[in-house]
């Protein structure tokens, strides 16, 4: 019985073992490699070729979107299923639109996950039903939305916005974390979020747009 190899990617030690210990209970899934980061995740996929990647998104140094457009891109034989704790559309969307085949949350049950990595292995899709949830009501946003997206700005979520604002005023993210009681990593995906949805790609341009909006003054 040929077996699905498997890529794991997660910045927490723990959170490797545990997965690791889940799919070695799987008589048709072999992990073959760990890694910590998405930059590093890249590297293991060049030697190593698993079918599939279990990424997470919030990671150092790369974060999972970034490493999800970037396998897709030179690996397209290897699928990315996306593995983490969060499940609203403003990551849901960005992840799927980047190349992953699936989502599930770290709340899943193993039979759910056994379920995912199979259907990506075989070339399917696979969205858990909060990620569904969240995919279909993003959708009917755009749909309903009066203004389209002709203005990218209302695309951005409460907490997006926020740190949006936070970010042109020249705060870290260390200190917009602690303003926010988030964690680092959080504010990290936050600011790529949005700036992918604005599709702004430096700060300069970021405190340009936000003059413009006057969400900042001179």
């Amino acid at each position: 019985m040929k077996k699905t190899r498997i890529l794991i990617v997660d910045d927490h030690t723990l959170v490797r073992d545990g997965i690791r210990a889940l799919l070695m209970l799987a008589a048709d899934i072999e992990v073959v490699g760990e890694a910590c980061n998405g930059m590093e995740a890249v590297e293991k996929v060049k030697e190593l070729l698993p079918d599939v990647v279990l990424l997470d998104l919030a990671m150092p140094i790369m974060n999972g979107l970034d490493a999800t457009r970037k396998i897709r891109r030179e690996y397209p034989r290897t699928k990315v299923l996306a593995l983490t704790q969060y499940d609203d559309s403003e990551y849901v969307v960005p992840v799927i639109e980047a190349g992953a085949r699936g989502f599930v949350t770290k709340s899943a049950a193993f039979s759910e996950l056994a379920s995912a990595i199979q259907a990506v292995a075989s070339g399917d899709s696979y969205l858990s039903p909060t990620a569904a949830n969240a995919l279909i009501e993003e959708c009917q946003q755009k749909v309903t939305s009066p203004n389209g997206d002709k203005d990218a700005y209302q695309s951005l979520t409460d907490r997006e916005r926020e740190v949006l604002k936070l970010v042109v005023e020249g705060y870290t993210a260390k200190e917009i974390a602690n303003m926010l009681c988030i964690s680092t990593k959080t504010v990290e995906w936050h600011k790529t979020s949005l700036m992918n949805k604005l599709n702004i790609h430096n700060k300069t341009e970021l405190i340009k747009f936000a003059i413009r909006k006057a969400i900042i003054e001179l």
